[in-house]
């Protein structure tokens, strides 16, 4: 806490203790600056909290929160006013609503300010332009807490009954999670058709000697005799093949044209997610807590925005930074505007950009950890590289004819850099290399040096990624920036999905409540019921319409519907699938079960029986997987052996995630000790990284993998977002 040097000074309140670090450097001595450590009022954990028939919540202090309420309320009533100076969104906004609430200061104290960037500058400027809160953005806020908590607490009771306890709904997440389970099944139905196609190794007639004389380049078989060449099977593709052979080839048409690309705009959240996830390999988890570590330490704008706007001193600063540092054909005459195509843009934000864009990467390599460097570096070259000109090729096309076929080759070369000469996007396909054709004339004959006959298949479409799912939800106007990074780590968190490599996968139990939300609460997974809800959030922030009425036009269907599914879907309808198989201990019928571990045969007389106790009489305990569900082949960890018996150790998984453990279980239950690390450095030792842990009972930490060295430990991981950016029962699937 800043203390000021004496007599009563300003009381300024901000989300987290390092924004408050960097605001105290600012503000001088006249301001103590303090952390409300996210919303310090909420709604309690233990019921609903939300009055059924105004819809009213009720909001508490958490146990964890009343020592901070106590500060905030002691300063205020000594401080000549009270700034609150927490984020410029919708949920910044609530935040400052609940602390002035609490503190109870007389209106005439308070102060309303925002800014987009922690700078002397900006605040200087914020803090000679205060306002009143806007009740609109504080209810537009309640209107979405309200509803997730009513949807996460009123529908995740009934997937307990009637699947499996311990599973949770949500209004955002289900949404997800359903775009997860519908791609997997195009994938499951996808059956794929073979084709082949040809391609040819030609050579001009230039002058030279021996079999590589003159420049060659390939060219595919595109049509024969006026139609495009489909070739399904092998046999088609050597008869072709035999053809070509013997044919005479010559330059039947040559096609030069000049094209250009244009740089991508600045990052705005979702863009940010997507190419940290594809560049860097962050989850977007990870990218959120580094860009607000940056944020609050004054290297960065606003990180959670859907704006592609650029304040104009950053226009003409990165205009200075690249005539400059790559001369004046790479800077613009005039600045290069973006719009923002997002139908629910919030609040007029900018864009993701350096809030000194002369600081170049390699001038903070000092002041920033590794991670932070490469964040801070993506962020750099996509906000100049957007003020660049852009790259320009010169494409050329040559048609080829040889006895009724026409082939085709593509090449391209690079005219001038452009932005390129700093930044190129990322994409989720790798894209084909194009390179520049030799000079051909129509009516040159070529050579005829190879052909080859390849074998395809159609590919089914790819597994939604953490990056591609954020596109997706973001073209369906589904969730906010603030919703992406929560909504895709509670689908992980809560087991629905598994990551393999970069795939999303979805595991057996999101196929279930997938199918039993479609079937009895379609509007909840539907893609654009879930867009119209964001679109009323965004018009109670406009002022166009007020809260209650719209979370009770959502909420009498919705209760209604659960207290009917409650009544009547029977939960074996949920979870068992009949089957036309009989039992081989005992002959009677077998079905399908859902288990914690994924679908199993068991028999319809089941009883789990207890160790070392005989069964009931007519009881059985027959169960078995799947066909083709043998259970996942051990991945034995070569040289790795079990220091209790010896025998190899393997990588497997268990109710709390993948683990390494013995090859001898159940006789041996060896499970070695890993550390599943989070790319926060320690902020205790700062040398460590932070790892997450396992306490008694199972709860998670966070400690430094130095332990017993550095002994920090936290609930909640230093630098990520105080506030959450979705409440838990909404970032639940």
């Amino acid at each position: 806490m800043a203390k000021k040097a004496g007599g009563q000074g300003d009381l300024v309140v901000v989300e987290s203790p390092s924004k408050a670090r960097t605001l105290e450097r600012m503000l001088g001595p006249n301001y103590v600056v303090e952390a409300s450590y996210g919303h310090i009022r909420d709604l309690p954990k233990s019921k609903l909290g939300i009055d059924l028939v105004t819809f009213q919540p009720d909001y508490v202090v958490p146990d964890d929160s009343e020592k901070v309420a106590r500060r905030l309320r002691k300063e205020a009533k000594v401080a000549q006013h009270v700034w609150l100076a927490t984020d410029l969104d919708r949920e910044g906004e609530a935040i400052a609503w609940h602390v002035a609430d609490l503190i109870a200061a007389p209106q005439a104290k308070l102060r309303r300010v925002t800014f987009h960037e922690i700078t002397p500058t900006a605040i200087a400027e914020a803090f000679r332009h205060p306002r009143h809160i806007d009740m609109d953005l504080v209810n537009a806020q309640q209107a979405r807490r309200v509803v997730d908590r009513l949807v996460g607490y009123k529908l995740s009771p009934l997937l307990w009954k009637k699947i499996r306890y311990g599973l949770s709904a949500g209004r955002v997440q289900s949404v997800a999670l359903r775009l997860v389970v519908d791609r997997e099944r195009e994938i499951q139905a996808f059956k794929p058709e073979e084709y082949w196609t040809l391609d040819a190794l030609l050579r001009t007639s230039r002058a030279g000697s021996g079999d590589h004389a003159g420049d060659v380049f390939p060219a595919e078989v595109a049509s024969h005799k006026g139609h495009k060449l489909h070739i399904k099977d092998e046999a088609s593709a050597n008869r072709h093949r035999a053809a070509l052979a013997d044919a005479v080839y010559r330059v039947s048409k040559v096609e030069k044209r000049e094209s250009s690309r244009n740089a991508a705009a600045p990052f705005t959240t979702s863009t940010l997610q997507q190419e940290a996830s594809r560049k860097l390999g962050f989850s977007l988890k990870k990218t959120m807590v580094i860009a607000q570590q940056l944020y609050e330490e004054g290297r960065i704008t606003y990180m959670r925005t859907d704006s592609l706007h650029l304040a104009e001193g950053a226009l003409r600063q990165a205009h200075e930074v690249l005539a400059r540092e790559f001369g004046a054909r790479y800077a613009l005459e005039k600045p290069r505007h973006y719009r923002t195509r997002s139908k629910g843009a919030q609040e007029a934000h900018e864009a993701i950009r350096p809030t000194d864009l002369s600081h170049a990467p390699q001038s903070l390599r000092k002041h920033l950890r590794p991670d932070q460097m490469k964040l801070y570096t993506l962020i750099w070259q996509r906000t100049l590289a957007s003020q660049m000109p852009p790259a320009r090729y010169e494409s050329t096309r040559v048609d080829i004819e040889g006895d009724g076929y026409v082939l085709r080759a593509t090449g391209r070369r690079l005219l001038f850099d452009g932005y390129l000469r700093v930044y190129q996007e990322g994409t989720d396909e790798p894209e084909r290399e194009i390179s520049p054709l030799p000079e051909v004339v129509e009516g040159e004959e070529l050579t005829l040096l190879g052909l080859d006959a390849t074998q395809h298949f159609t590919q089914a479409p790819p597994r939604f990624t953490e990056a591609s799912l954020v596109k997706t939800l973001e073209e369906h106007g589904i969730g906010r920036p603030s919703t992406y990074a929560p909504t895709i780590s509670t689908l992980s968190d809560r087991k629905y999905v598994r990551r393999e490599q970069r795939a999303l996968i979805p595991e057996d139990v999101a196929f279930t409540v997938i199918d039993f939300l479609k079937e009895h609460f379609a509007d909840i997974v539907d893609t654009g019921f879930t867009a119209r809800i964001e679109e009323d959030l965004d018009r109670i922030a406009r002022g166009e319409t007020t809260w209650v009425p719209v979370v009770k036009e959502f909420f009498d269907p919705f209760i209604a519907r659960v207290d009917e599914k409650t009544e009547t879907v029977k939960k074996s309808d949920v979870t068992e699938e009949a089957t036309d198989k009989t039992c081989p201990k005992c002959g009677r019928p077998l079905v399908i079960k859902l288990g914690r571990y994924g679908r199993f045969y068991s028999c319809t007389g089941f009883v789990r029986g207890k160790r070392g106790q005989p069964l009931p009489p007519g009881a059985c305990d027959h169960s078995a997987p799947l066909e083709g569900e043998q259970g996942p082949q051990l991945e034995i960890i070569e040289g790795e052996m079990c220091p209790e018996c010896g025998k190899p150790l393997a990588r497997r998984r268990g109710r709390f995630g993948p683990f390494i453990g013995c090859t001898g279980y159940p006789d041996c239950t060896y499970v070695k000790k890993t550390q599943q690390k989070t790319g926060v450095t320690c902020p205790q030792c700062g040398q460590g990284e932070l790892v997450r842990r396992r306490g008694r009972g199972r709860s998670l930490f966070f400690g430094c993998e130095r332990y017993p060295e550095c002994t920090f430990t936290a609930r909640e991981l230093p630098g990520a977002p105080a506030k959450p950016a979705e409440p838990v029962e909404a970032a639940s699937a």
